[in-house]
């Protein structure tokens, strides 16, 4: 394994990820539950893909919005495991100026894409909760097919420019990540320029973003909220909550998990930087391994249709 090179000025052209600094023992044992996972991941995510593939029945706009979903949790998991598994298990820590690079885009971008998503799909909850009777004419394929388009073009269209300012500052001399993914400010902190103005964009576009998007979830939800109160009809409310119960878990998961990392990153300090890493790394493990499951058992037609496949292939 190439030695970092910390005095020298000329130019980088690979990285050292060093996962953690302090507690590198841990890896090893660390390394059982994290293969878990992603084998938990990506196995739920395939399955429902193939699920509502298979199954003519789910062919509808809520459950295509669930194919999105599957997807982004699938390239995701791909993109960032496999290397801190290979750290793990081989001590693979270099990792080439272009991966990195790669890596970094798939992580600004398809987080926000996900969080997009989970507002469409509250959109949808909202209109079959307080519009039910106009539910079929609003929520349409042709809905979903521009609201995902919109939805990646946009994001794609925000989050670009993080790696592209990242990947044009200048690194000479330091090469290693203290981390186990090419996070940008990680990586940004190796360069010999000021990337002030990268710090200020990710902050400005990433918060932007994701606050508005969790307003607009934040509203939905009230208004569902405020319409299943009026409810009059005997089980009439308990029927609304288990059509947007599984929607509000996931969101609740998905906004929990971020709200971890923002108030233990405020206090950066205060926190082992091991601390940082692990939840950094679980951060893109545990979603895509759990959110799935939540509909698995929560929907009913997912749930026929995953033992009419299971049936096939007895």
């Amino acid at each position: 394994m190439a030695s970092p090179s910390n005095d020298s000025t000329a130019p980088v052209s690979e990285f050292l990820l060093i996962c953690f600094p302090d507690f590198q023992s841990w890896q090893h044992w660390l390394s059982l539950p994290l293969s878990l996972l992603f084998l938990l991941a990506m196995g739920s995510n395939t399955t429902l893909l193939i699920t509502i593939q298979l199954e003519a029945l789910l062919y509808q706009p809520l459950y295509y919005l669930l194919s999105l979903l599957s997807l982004l949790d699938i390239v995701l998991c791909l993109t960032v495991i496999p290397k801190v598994l290979a750290i793990f298990w081989f001590d693979l820590r270099l990792i080439s100026f272009p991966a990195c690079f790669f890596q970094m885009f798939i992580m600004n971008s398809f987080l926000p894409i996900e969080s997009c998503t989970f507002m469409v799909m509250a959109y949808d909850c909202y209109v079959a909760i307080c519009h039910p009777l106009r539910y079929p004419s609003i929520i349409t394929n042709q809905f979903v097919a521009k609201a995902s388009v919109f939805i990646v073009v946009q994001n794609a269209f925000l989050t670009v420019p993080i790696p592209i300012l990242t990947s044009l500052l200048h690194y000479c001399g330091k090469n290693v990540i203290e981390n186990c993914i090419c996070a940008n400010l990680s990586v940004s902190r190796l360069s010999c320029d000021n990337f002030t103005l990268n710090r200020i964009y990710q902050f400005v576009a990433g918060w932007t973003l994701l606050g508005l998007v969790f307003i607009l979830i934040f509203l939905s939800y009230t208004f569902i909220l405020r319409a299943m109160l009026r409810f009059k009809a005997e089980g009439a409310a308990v029927k609304a909550l288990s059509t947007c119960g599984s929607h509000f878990i996931l969101i609740l998961f998905f906004s929990t998990i971020l709200l971890v990392l923002v108030l233990i990153n405020v206090a950066r300090k205060k926190v082992p930087m091991d601390i940082l890493i692990l939840l950094n790394v679980l951060h893109h493990l545990i979603p895509p391994a759990l959110n799935r499951i939540v509909y698995g058992v929560q929907i009913k037609e997912i749930k026929q249709g995953i033992q009419k496949l299971l049936q096939r292939r007895r």
